[in-house]
């Protein structure tokens, strides 16, 4: 399964072993983790989403990076509900026969990810947060 919304924490070097098991035809394999920042002293944020519409943009925006870059496999897992600071929160794998397309495929995923994923983030005693406005830039550069 290319696209995961999930409460459970994962295994970064289980997923790309699962990833590249068994195959010769990966040349680049590109992996980012975010973690949840310590952010004004908040220990926990709160992820919420509905799941038929997030795993829905995540899969769409999976299929645009497969259809933008020559992707051998791509991944994305984004976790949801109480997340204490240092938790992993998201992971993006890209991997392609050579590295140029799976950094940028992985780049072009995360800067939707920060912006439009359906997902509502709380942080202990500060409020909602909102995507910022670099993290929309960031995504414009795509167009």
């Amino acid at each position: 399964m290319a696209v995961s919304v999930q409460e459970a924490d994962f295994d970064v070097g289980a997923e790309m072993a699962l990833m590249t098991a068994g195959r010769a035809d990966i040349g680049a394999l590109v992996s980012f983790t975010g973690l949840v920042r310590d952010m004004a002293g908040g220990s926990e944020m709160m992820l919420e989403h509905y799941p038929g519409m997030t795993k829905k943009a995540l899969e769409k925006i999976e299929a645009e990076a497969r259809a933008r870059w020559a992707l051998q496999d791509c991944r994305i897992i984004h976790r949801y509900g109480p997340l204490t600071a240092g938790a992993q929160i998201v992971l993006v794998i890209t991997a392609s026969m050579h590295r140029k397309a799976a950094f940028e495929a992985a780049e072009y995923i995360m800067d939707f990810l920060k912006s439009r994923a359906p997902f509502w983030k709380k942080e202990a005693g500060q409020g909602w947060v909102d995507a910022r406005e670099a993290d929309e830039a960031a995504l414009d550069r795509w167009d």
